[in-house]
């Protein structure tokens, strides 16, 4: 706990020796008339303490809110709503689905909705179906998010993550024609991998996924990986580059809608994390990156 203060009180906006200020002002320019409505929430993978340690900590660093897995337990669920209102924090969940036939996966993802429903989330963000269902296996999750978000007005979106249904741009492009309602979590470090490459041959399709975006992971990727250890690190700045334009083009396109856009910062633990050779220690402290990107964002879009 005192690395992690000693870290926000002496940073000075810095991190791996370049200051976020210097980083950010490199980049183009936004020149928007209008300041984004931009929320941003903190992510407990990899955090050691209790829940409301993690709360506690995620408040004092001025998050707007946290995102988290819908607990299974109602016990659980009811913990973290009350604690969620007790530190004034804003709610996420994660919803996600397990079984062993594409019929059973939707069983247990009806139900990890409906229990993240009942928590009254600001929103859900879907880790649904899986990668090797067929285009028809995969529809009725989407179809059946689609459906519970009328019936509550409660916004739920799918992730563009790797194992899912939206694992790469094609795939999501076509599910984006199909279903106009669809809405996503764009997680675009997963495509960096899977299409190893920073999508310059796909700009109609990534177009198409931003436009439906209206919940980011910034987290950054790249071609061989799905997280860099440093997002100041001049090794990967036209890495970082690609990942701003992007969420520029989101924040834009939110701004100019006048609707408001949602962003978990969300660097994970190992083996996300990079760890020296023969040794479990990681190369960074996944709390201190998160925070760093959070700054970054904030300076970026929220401090013009």
């Amino acid at each position: 706990m005192n690395n992690r203060r000693s870290f926000i009180k002496n940073s000075g906006l810095l991190i791996g020796g370049i200051p976020f200020l210097e980083y950010i002002n490199h980049l183009p320019k936004l020149n928007m008339k209008t300041k984004p409505n931009i929320e941003i929430y903190n992510t407990n993978w990899g955090f050691e303490g209790t829940l409301e340690e993690f709360l506690i900590q995620s408040k004092a660093l001025g998050y707007d809110g946290v995102e988290v897995w819908v607990p299974s337990e109602a016990e659980k669920r009811k913990e973290l709503t009350d604690l969620i209102l007790k530190y004034e924090l804003k709610l996420g969940l994660l919803a996600g689905n397990n079984g062993d036939s594409p019929a059973t996966h939707l069983d247990s993802f009806k139900v990890s909705i409906e229990n993240a429903l009942s928590c009254k989330p600001a929103f859900i963000n879907c880790h649904a179906g899986r990668d090797f269902f067929t285009f028809n296996e995969n529809k009725p999750f989407i179809a059946h998010s689609i459906k519970e978000a009328k019936a509550s007005s409660i916004p739920i979106h799918h992730e563009t993550h790797r194992g899912k249904i939206l694992f790469n741009a094609v795939i999501t492009e076509q599910f984006i024609d199909y279903y106009e309602e669809l809405n996503l979590t764009l997680d675009i470090s997963h495509w960096t991998v899977v299409h190893e490459s920073l999508l310059e041959n796909q700009k109609e399709r990534v177009q198409k996924a931003l436009s439906r975006t209206c919940h980011i992971h910034s987290r950054v990727g790249f071609q061989e990986g799905p997280q860099i250890p440093f997002a100041t690190d001049p090794k990967y700045k036209s890495t970082v580059d690609a990942h701003f334009a992007w969420w520029d083009e989101v924040v834009k396109i939110k701004t100019e809608k006048g609707e408001k856009l949602t962003m978990t910062t969300e660097f994970g633990p190992p083996p996300y994390m990079w760890t020296f050779p023969f040794m479990d220690e990681p190369l960074a402290n996944v709390w201190d990156e998160n925070v760093a990107m959070k700054k970054m964002w904030e300076l970026r879009y929220l401090n013009q």
